[in-house]
């Protein structure tokens, strides 16, 4: 039951050796966007979109970026570095960390090709960001996030993100960016603090992705309970007209396991429409428990297991509409 293939031995075999190598460029690049003025500069110039829209920081963008270019793990080891350096409440990295840890354009084209829908690429990574901005824009309005208390790490205090009189957000980005850069450590100090970085993740991380990544595919491989929880959706999504419904039903709720094992469980129906949901929903979900939500798990970022299952649970309330509009339209 822990050893096999799709449980323990996947999590050991197939993500633990991802994580190690992303952890080890993670934690060399990190210290390249925290100490040399990127997040001062893009934070300034994004303050005014971030904070009235997301309720968050400008500096938050940066995150986001590292989400989709890297891997969304990479973006919860820089949430979890800024809440403990205070630059984020503990509300904000809350958010950060369960609305903007995205899935990267890489793990989304592994996902499709598991579904067999690679011809399908433009509509079906559109239809994730729609669906993902909307999240975005609900979630840190809503509890349990919106609950959340705005203090932060070690009572550090709130940042100033006013811009003086004489600048606009560009000059003062670049100043503030400059004045960072400036006073920022030399090679000797970004390699210590690489090593650092990196085995902090190594062994306060992959210890709980291994351990809550294996109980979580146990309970998916060897128990009915996300079949038991799908049932109820039974009905729902043939009113609407979803084929193969109940299929796509038991995987619902599967996806908090791992993100991989929906678009596994579908790659066999038939209908294109049906893997296009469950596959655009694996992403949109966020929280699974074999890598983002165990690295959360891992980190000081206030989120235990219980409020990651309820933001799983709304993230699905929230953006399987969106998708499933999306896919009526497309198909």
């Amino acid at each position: 039951m822990i050893t096999s293939a799709n449980t323990g031995a996947m999590i050991l075999n197939d993500l633990q050796p991802t994580l190690f190598t992303v952890f080890i460029i993670a934690g060399f690049f990190l210290p390249l966007l925290l100490n040399y003025g990127l997040l001062e500069f893009i934070g300034t110039l994004f303050s005014k979109v971030m904070r009235p829209l997301f309720t968050l920081p400008g500096r938050s963008t940066v995150d986001n970026l590292a989400s989709w270019v890297g891997d969304g793990t990479v973006g919860v080891i820089l949430t979890s570095k800024q809440y403990e350096d205070g630059f984020y409440s503990k509300r904000e990295a809350s958010v950060i960390a369960s609305t903007f840890s995205v899935v990267s354009i890489t793990f989304t084209i592994v996902i499709l090709d598991l579904i067999g829908l690679m011809n399908m690429f433009g509509q079906f990574y559109l239809t994730i960001i729609v669906a993902g901005v909307a999240a975005a824009l609900i979630m840190p309005r809503i509890p349990p996030l919106s609950k959340i208390e705005d203090t932060y790490y070690n009572d550090a205090s709130e940042l100033e993100e006013t811009i003086p009189a004489g600048h606009n957000p560009f000059s003062w980005g670049y100043k503030k960016a400059m004045d960072k850069a400036e006073h920022s450590p030399g090679i000797l100090s970004l390699i210590k603090e690489g090593i650092k970085t990196v085995f902090d993740t190594w062994f306060g991380v992959l210890p709980v992705v291994m351990a809550i990544g294996t109980l979580g595919t146990i309970l998916a491989e060897y128990t009915p309970i996300f079949s038991w929880l799908g049932m109820p959706f039974v009905p729902l999504l043939e009113m609407i007209g979803i084929p193969e419904a109940q299929a796509m039903s038991e995987t619902i709720f599967i996806g908090f396991t791992d993100m991989f094992l929906p678009a596994i469980l579908i790659e066999n129906v038939q209908s294109d429409m049906t893997r296009f949901i469950v596959g655009a929903l694996s992403i949109t979900q966020l929280i699974y428990l074999s890598e983002v939500g165990g690295v959360i798990l891992g980190s000081k970022i206030p989120l235990g297991i219980g409020k990651l299952f309820v933001i799983f649970l709304l993230r699905t309330v929230i953006t399987l509409p969106i998708i499933i509009v999306a896919a009526f339209l497309i198909f």
